[in-house]
């Protein structure tokens, strides 16, 4: 997190410095070591002790200097100094999706806009787009730019509450007076965002974890602390709960505060049929407790099997436990490769090397190395020349045993009229070509639904990447008419990918589970650009899961001789 603290911190002195005109190979220093910075697999603090952080790129002895200082204080100085040399607000503009440096300058210099709340007036009393440089169409995008950024800043991406969440978890995981520790709410439901974290412990000395719990570093400030609930704000305001419950209520406590809301009144509703009260703290007959302290024998009381956390949202799955047809869920172990990486030869930051050796760690079969093709010159795509030598390359290492199967692919750009960026020559050479948009976000429901189409239609394209675009906090997901895509996917034998990329998981739970109705398999990928993003398989598989899916909807479930057989094109 303090990595993640230090590159946010130097992106800020960059945008900081170009409002105010600073020369812009400084601007480029400061952009260049938070993008090394974001790609470490190790914390800056093990570079620190070693007294190495010079050793990363773009860190001289200037930025290391500032390093230390956040680490010693907490703060630097300069950065401080630079924001309180602007207007009060105006760092909030840059926040907003669409909204760079530049646009902020000259926001502040023609209108004196210094607050998203100021640029809202503005824009209501149509003075911006009459700013030159700034047209009618950059006030819609600017509009739509505050919307993203309110609803993204009460709530955070899965991965980010579970990062917080497994923080404080660990911390309170040491005291030897807990018991049991899970964390419910959404979060234990894999929900794509979470608004807040609760966290359900068990303990004979609560008034210990209370202490604990409100004293984490990472806590801003107490909201509410009692004996056996306490309420904190992190310094990103981000609200955790902490309740200790008793262990014969543990189980009741932990189903009711996981939710969901619609989930729990229909069992309530069941349990009134059956003469039976439900709480937060026991199931009821005549007031009387006869269960709670487990999930299980609550299930087990209602005539059920358990139901995975993921799928309590009401959405048909306790009807189905009635008649035991629950999925058997999809689990981490069940996948064999990772079907969208990319490598240094892109615009990734591993070598194919490192890839394959993160791989075997992870016990893959097969791993695909998709580097971007050679249209997205903005992430180094590779042109035929370089492909012969990638190949080269992805050959060499194939041929030493141990490690997985290495499979020539590409992330292969979808054109504005749906064609792929390599002629058929060259893409029938790989084993995997993903085929993704990475433009035209804004082309018309038709428009974006033809291209889709029409790449489903290519013979050598096998999945299609991040199906819908979204990007958390920063771009909605694009419509397209997902029945008709499904229908030429079917026809074509085309897959779709779940993203796991923690800020896109595209395809969401819904859209996962539209496809499994109609017939489409699904490939599960984590579009890593640094072999530590690997691990970000586990988001892309909570999708999966709250869609309904099983072993056999994935394609990369499969051992890889069937996983190739499956993906030949009709």
């Amino acid at each position: 997190m303090v990595n993640n603290e230090i590159s946010a911190i130097f992106r800020d002195i960059a945008d900081i410095l170009e409002i105010k005109g600073a020369n812009r190979f400084r601007i480029r220093a400061y952009q260049r070591a938070a993008q090394n910075i974001d790609a470490l697999s190790g914390d800056l603090e093990t570079y620190l002790r070693d007294n190495r952080l010079t050793d990363i790129p773009g860190i001289g002895k200037d930025l290391s200097g500032k390093i230390r200082e956040f680490y010693q204080s907490g703060k630097i100085r300069f950065y401080e100094e630079l924001k309180k040399s602007l207007p009060s607000g105006l760092m909030d503009l840059l926040q907003i999706p669409s909204v760079g440096p530049k646009t902020t300058r000259l926001l502040y210099e023609k209108l004196k806009i210094a607050s998203i709340v100021g640029l809202e007036r503005a824009i209501r009393l149509k003075m911006v787009s009459g700013i030159p440089g700034i047209k009618e169409k950059t006030v819609e995008n600017i509009k739509k730019g505050i919307k993203l950024l309110r609803r993204g800043r009460e709530r955070m991406t899965l991965a980010e509450a579970t990062e917080l969440a497994d923080k404080f978890v660990s911390t309170l995981k040491r005291l030897k007076e807990i018991k049991k520790i899970e964390v419910a709410g959404s979060l234990r439901r894999q929900k794509d965002t979470v608004g807040d974290v609760d966290i359900l412990v068990v303990s004979d000395n609560p008034a210990r974890v209370m202490r604990t719990f409100t004293s984490i570093p990472l806590v801003s400030r107490i909201q509410a602390e009692g004996r056996t609930k306490s309420s904190v704000r992190t310094r990103d305001d981000i609200q955790l709960d902490c309740r200790v419950v008793e262990a014969r209520s543990f189980g009741a406590a932990l189903m009711y505060f996981t939710g969901s809301k619609n989930f729990n009144i229909k069992l309530r509703q069941w349990a009134i049929r059956r003469g039976l009260k439900v709480n937060e703290y026991a199931i009821l007959r005549n007031d009387k407790f006869i269960a709670g302290r487990t999930e299980n024998e609550i299930f087990k009381l209602f005539g059920i099997p358990y139901i995975e956390p993921e799928l309590r949202e009401d959405a048909g799955e306790l009807e189905l436990a009635l008649k035991g047809a629950l999925p058997k869920l999809i689990d981490l172990k069940d996948v064999k490769g990772d079907l969208h990486v990319h490598s240094s030869w892109s615009d990734g930051r591993g070598s194919i090397k490192d890839i394959s050796h993160a791989c075997r760690q992870l016990g893959y079969s097969y791993v695909a190395v998709t580097d971007h093709s050679q249209g997205l010159k903005v992430a180094n795509g590779l042109t035929p020349k370089d492909l012969v030598k990638k190949k080269r390359e992805i050959d060499a290492i194939n041929r030493v045993p141990g490690g997985p199967r290495l499979l020539y692919a590409a992330e292969v750009d979808i054109d504005s009229e749906g064609r792929l960026d390599y002629p058929d020559s060259i893409l029938k050479e790989f084993d995997l070509v993903v085929a993704s948009i990475h433009s035209g976000f804004k082309q018309s429901r038709q428009q974006l639904t033809r291209r889709i189409v029409k790449a489903c239609g290519n013979k050598y394209a096998h999945i299609i990447g991040h199906p819908t675009g979204r990007l958390w906090g920063t771009r909605e997901a694009y419509e397209i008419d997902l029945q008709e895509v499904f229908r030429a996917a079917h026809d074509t034998n085309t897959h779709f990918e779940i993203n796991s990329f923690p800020e896109r998981l595209d395809f969401n739970d819904y859209n996962c589970r539209r496809a499994k109705e109609a017939g489409i398999k699904l490939a599960i990928s984590t579009d890593a650009h640094s072999v530590d993003q690997l691990s970000a398989m586990r988001f892309g598989l909570a999708m999966a899961r709250r869609g309904w899916l099983e072993k056999k909807d994935v394609i990369n479930t499969y051992p890889l001789e069937d996983f190739l057989k499956l993906i030949e094109k009709r």
